[in-house]
C-alpha cells in the first residue's frame, strides 16, 4: 500500500513547535518531502537557531510519520535561516548584520553586561553567527567578560576587525583606550565614538548583534535608540523596586522611539544557599514578572543570584561556556531561544527588494 502524502502531512501537522506553538506544516517550515516506497525524508527549516532542540524535534516528527500506514524509515534534516527584520522607520540596516538587539536596564549594577555576554554565547551555541557591541563608553565590561585583550586590526585602513572569542565577535572602546584611562567625554563625543564602533567595524555576516547598552535613558541611550537599526530590545532588571523604576523608564524609551521590546529578563531573582539549600528572595520576589504583565511584554525568564555567575564572567569564561550543561546555562539558552523566536516573528525587512528611484529633469 503506497504511503499517502496527504496522510503524512496531516500526521506531521500534529507536531507542534514548543517555542512558536505552531506546527511545521502550517508554519511553512516543511521542505522537500519525499516518499520512496516505505522510506520518507523531509527537511525542516527553522527561522531561528536551535541546534539543541533538533534531537527532540526529530524524535517527535519521526514518531508522527511512522504512525502513518506504510511508513518505515524516516529521515529528518534540520536547518535554520535567520533573515533581516524591520527596524525603526527611516533607519537603514547595517551591512552584514541582519538583526541588532539592544540589551538595556535603565539602571547599572543589575547584571546587564553579564546577561548580554551569556545570551550572545547561548545564541552562538545554538548555531547562530553573533556579535557584541559594548556600547558602555564610560564603563566597558565586555573585554574582561569575553576574555579578550589587545587592539583591533585594520586590513583596509578604514574599518576595524572585531576581536573574537568563544565564537562571538566583539567590539568595545575598551580595546582602544588604556584600561585605567577615564573617559571624560561629553555626550556628543561618546555618541560619535559609538557610531564609529558600530559602523566602522567589519562585522562578519552576523545573524544577531547584541548591543550592551549603557545604563540610563539620557542623551547617549536616546541617540542610540534613534540611530541604530534595532530589531528589538531586551530589558534586564532585578526584582527590587528601585531597579524596576529605572527599567520602566528604559522600556518607555524604546516604546517612544518605535523599538519593540522583546521581553524582560529578571536577574538575581533568588538566592539558594549552597550549604543548606535555603532559598531567599534578597531583592524581592517576582518584580520583573509583575512588570512584564503590567506592561504587556513577555517575561523571558529568571536568573538566580549565584557566586559562580560572577566568578565565571570575571574570568573571561561566562557561564554558558564555563558550564554549558549546567542549570544556569540552560536558563540562559532558554531565554536566548525565546529572543530568537520573537525576532523571527517580527515583520521582515523588504527594503533591499525595492529599487532605488531617482528623479531627473528632462531637457
Amino acid at each position: 500500500m503506497p504511503v499517502s502524502e496527504t496522510a503524512l502531512t496531516d500526521a506531521l501537522r500534529t507536531v507542534v513547535d514548543p517555542l512558536t506553538q505552531q506546527d511545521f506544516v502550517t508554519g511553512k517550515q516543511l521542505r522537500h518531502l519525499r516518499i520512496d516506497g516505505d522510506k520518507v525524508s523531509f527537511d525542516i527549516e527553522l527561522g531561528y537557531p536551535a541546534k539543541s532542540q533538533y534531537p527532540a524535534l526529530r524524535a517527535a516528527l519521526t514518531a508522527a510519520a511512522q504512525a502513518v500506514p506504510g511508513v518505515g524509515r524516516v529521515d529528518v534534516n534540520f536547518s535554520f535561516k535567520v533573515v533581516a527584520h524591520a527596524v525603526q522607520r527611516g533607519v537603514a540596516l547595517l551591512p552584514k548584520v541582519r538583526n541588532i538587539i539592544a540589551v538595556a536596564s535603565g539602571k547599572g549594577g543589575v547584571g546587564k553586561s553579564t546577561t548580554t555576554a551569556n545570551l550572545a554565547l547561548a545564541l552562538a551555541a545554538e548555531g547562530a553567527r553573533v556579535g557584541i557591541l559594548d556600547a558602555d563608553i564610560y564603563g566597558p565590561s565586555q573585554p574582561m567578560m569575553m576574555g579578550l585583550a589587545g587592539r583591533p586590526e585594520s586590513q583596509d585602513g578604514q574599518t576595524m576587525e572585531p576581536l573574537e572569542n568563544h565564537g562571538v565577535q566583539v567590539m568595545s572602546i575598551g580595546f582602544i583606550v588604556e584600561p585605567n584611562q577615564a573617559m571624560i567625554w561629553r555626550g556628543p563625543m561618546a555618541t560619535q565614538a559609538l557610531d564609529q564602533l558600530l559602523r566602522q567595524t567589519n562585522w562578519g555576516d552576523l545573524d544577531y548583534l547584541l548591543v550592551d547598552m549603557p545604563p540610563g535613558t539620557g542623551d547617549i541611550q536616546l541617540t542610540l535608540s534613534q540611530r541604530v537599526p534595532l530589531t528589538g530590545a531586551v530589558i534586564v532588571t532585578t526584582p527590587q523596586d528601585i531597579a524596576l523604576i529605572d527599567a520602566q523608564r528604559g522600556l518607555s524609551m524604546f516604546e517612544k522611539v518605535g523599538v519593540p521590546v522583546l521581553g524582560i529578563v529578571e536577574n538575581m531573582a533568588v538566592y539558594c544557599c549552597p550549604n543548606c539549600g535555603h532559598t531567599e528572595h534578597i531583592f524581592g520576589a517576582d518584580g520583573g514578572r509583575k512588570m512584564a504583565q503590567e506592561r504587556g511584554v513577555s517575561y523571558l525568564g529568571a536568573l538566580p543570584l549565584t557566586m559562580k555567575i560572577r566568578e565565571q564572567a570575571d574570568s573571561g569564561r561566562p557561564t554558558v561556556v564555563a558550564d554549558p550543561d549546567g542549570e544556569v546555562a540552560g536558563i540562559y539558552k532558554a531565554v536566548a531561544r525565546q529572543v530568537a523566536v520573537k525576532v523571527a516573528q517580527k515583520a521582515k525587512d523588504f527594503s533591499a527588494k525595492f529599487p532605488t528611484v531617482t528623479v531627473s529633469k528632462s531637457t
